[in-house]
């Protein structure tokens, strides 16, 4: 199966997906009564719902980790499937809970993100700008590998990205993190107000690196006529 085909395939089973979780999120909001997620305890405990949510988000990610193996010849275009899949299914998420909710109104919207191990929060344009990096990175990384001239990064640059990821990840769960030192519970109840914007993007400046290596490469390659997806 030639790239393009692969892409293909990955795309329309990660958009299909994003589908199947926005008319989710839509089922689960009209029945707990909450359509704005920007309200304390984002997972009210109601007929079980609060365990079969969490597994479902955890089986989400295995869903998405699994199209990436399938998609990928070895394990560097396994892992930047993955990553291609999980930045478009996170963006067509929200693009469908448009039109299906009516929100988010605005970029700058609270949004619950996860729930695992403590609720991610932060504004819809964050996970959004990661997930256009992941896109981005995870096409760049498939279109540069090639078996004489693998699309392999420099060990520094996969510790600034994990550096970066952990900061990222951080931004996120700072509130309720901090709020768990008086009890489990108080993370689940924390409303964060403030965002750590600077903590974020220099987060997401650390994950670009490798990005902005694989944009070089790219170029030089081109110059050199060397692509064929």
């Amino acid at each position: 199966m030639r790239t393009i085909h692969r892409f293909l395939a990955i795309s329309v089973f990660a958009v299909a997906m994003a589908w199947v979780e926005a008319a989710t999120v839509l089922d689960l909001r009209v029945l707990v009564d909450r359509l704005q997620p920007y309200q304390p305890n984002p997972l009210p405990h109601f007929g079980g719902l609060g365990q079969a949510e969490i597994i479902r988000e955890a089986a989400t990610l295995v869903m998405l980790l699994a199209a990436g193996w399938m998609a990928g010849e070895r394990g560097r275009t396994r892992l930047a499937y993955g990553a291609f899949a999980f930045g478009a299914w996170d963006l067509f998420y929200y693009l469908f809970l448009i039109p299906l909710t009516g929100w988010p109104k605005s970029l700058l919207d609270w949004d619950i993100l996860f729930l695992l191990p403590v609720p991610w929060w932060g504004p819809v344009i964050a996970p959004v700008a990661v997930s256009l990096l992941m896109i981005f990175g995870g096409v760049l990384a498939i279109l540069l590998d090639r078996r004489e001239q693998p699309a392999c990064l420099r060990s520094w640059m996969w510790f600034l990205a994990l550096v970066g990821t952990g900061l990222v990840l951080y931004a996120f769960m700072a509130d309720a993190i901090n709020a768990s030192g008086l009890g489990l519970d108080r993370a689940w109840q924390v409303l964060p107000v403030n965002f750590d914007w600077s903590l974020f993007l220099v987060g997401l400046s650390l994950m670009a690196v490798p990005v902005m290596d694989m944009v070089r490469r790219y170029a030089k390659m081109l110059r050199l006529g060397g692509l064929n997806i």
